[in-house]
C-alpha cells in the first residue's frame, strides 16, 4: 500500500500592526478600456511598505476594484523588502539613485532637519526609518520612477563596516560620531513675577535691579512730600555780625 505525504503549510502572522510593518498608498491609477458596450475601468495602486527600522519595499497591484489593487500591491511590496543601512537617523553618505528618466539625489542631514522630499520619495524614506535627509529630483516626476529611483539609491548605500568587509581591509579614518541623545527638558521655576502687558516681565519689588537700570529706591529717598501736606520753608541764613553763643 502506497503512502502519500502532504506538505504542511506554515501559518504566517497577519500583515499589519502585529508584524510591525506599515503601508502607504503613494498613487492610485485608473485605466479605462473601450469595449463594445462602453468603457471598462480597472485600477492600479502603488504601495510602499516598511517597518521604520531599516526594512522597506514597494509594489504595484492591479485589479478591477481599488481595495483589491491595494491588497495586491501590499503583498508584492512585502515580497520585495530590502534592508537599508542607516547611520543614526540619517543615511551614511550622499548617493544618486536612477531609474529610467528620473534621478533622486539623497543627501544626509543634521539632527532636526526632517525629511525634505516630495510625496513619492518621502513615503520610501520615512517607512525605511530615515528621519533627517535632503533630496533633489531630476528628470521625470512620475511617482513610479521616483519610488524606484529612491529605492535604487537606498540599495546602493554602504556603511564603513560593509566596505571594510568587502575589501578585507581596515580603513584608517576617524571614528564615526555616535548619535547624540535627545535633550531632556527640565522645567525650572523662576522667581520673576507674572508677565505684564506686552509680554515683558520684570523682577519683583525689592529684588535686584535689571541690567542697565536704576537701583531700587529706599523708603523716603528721592520722594517728595506726601499728598495733602506742605513742605517746611527752607532755613534762612544767619544775619551778618551774629555770633553763635552755643
Amino acid at each position: 500500500m502506497a503512502t502519500t505525504f502532504t506538505r504542511g503549510r506554515r501559518e504566517r502572522p497577519e500583515f499589519g500592526e502585529e508584524s510591525g510593518f506599515e503601508d502607504t498608498v503613494v498613487k492610485l491609477y485608473r485605466c479605462a478600456t473601450v469595449v463594445k458596450g462602453g468603457r471598462r475601468f480597472s485600477f492600479g495602486a502603488l504601495v510602499v511598505v516598511g517597518d521604520r527600522r531599516g526594512q522597506v519595499g514597494f509594489g504595484y497591484g492591479k485589479a478591477n476594484e481599488v481595495p483589491s489593487a491595494v491588497e495586491k500591491g501590499i503583498k508584492l511590496a512585502r515580497r520585495n523588502l530590502f534592508p537599508v543601512p542607516l547611520r543614526g537617523t540619517s543615511i551614511p553618505h550622499r548617493i544618486l539613485g536612477r531609474f529610467g528618466a528620473s534621478s533622486v539625489m539623497l543627501i544626509p542631514a543634521a539632527e532636526g532637519t526632517g525629511v525634505i522630499a516630495g510625496a513619492a520619495p518621502r513615503a520610501v524614506l520615512e517607512l525605511a526609518g530615515v528621519k533627517n535627509v535632503l533630496t533633489k529630483c531630476y528628470g521625470s516626476t512620475s511617482p513610479k520612477n521616483l519610488v524606484k529611483a529612491t529605492a535604487n539609491g537606498l540599495k546602493s548605500l554602504r556603511t564603513r563596516a560593509m566596505v571594510e568587509a568587502l575589501r578585507g581591509v581596515t580603513l584608517d579614518l576617524p571614528p564615526e560620531p555616535e548619535p547624540a541623545p535627545e535633550p531632556v527638558r527640565v522645567s525650572v521655576e523662576s522667581d520673576e513675577g507674572p508677565r505684564g502687558r506686552g509680554g515683558r516681565g520684570g523682577p519683583r519689588r525689592g529684588g535686584p535691579a535689571r541690567r542697565g537700570g536704576r537701583p531700587p529706591r529706599r523708603d523716603g529717598e528721592g520722594r517728595g512730600p506726601a499728598r495733602g501736606t506742605t513742605a517746611p520753608p527752607p532755613a534762612e541764613p544767619p544775619a551778618e555780625g551774629a555770633t553763635n553763643d552755643a
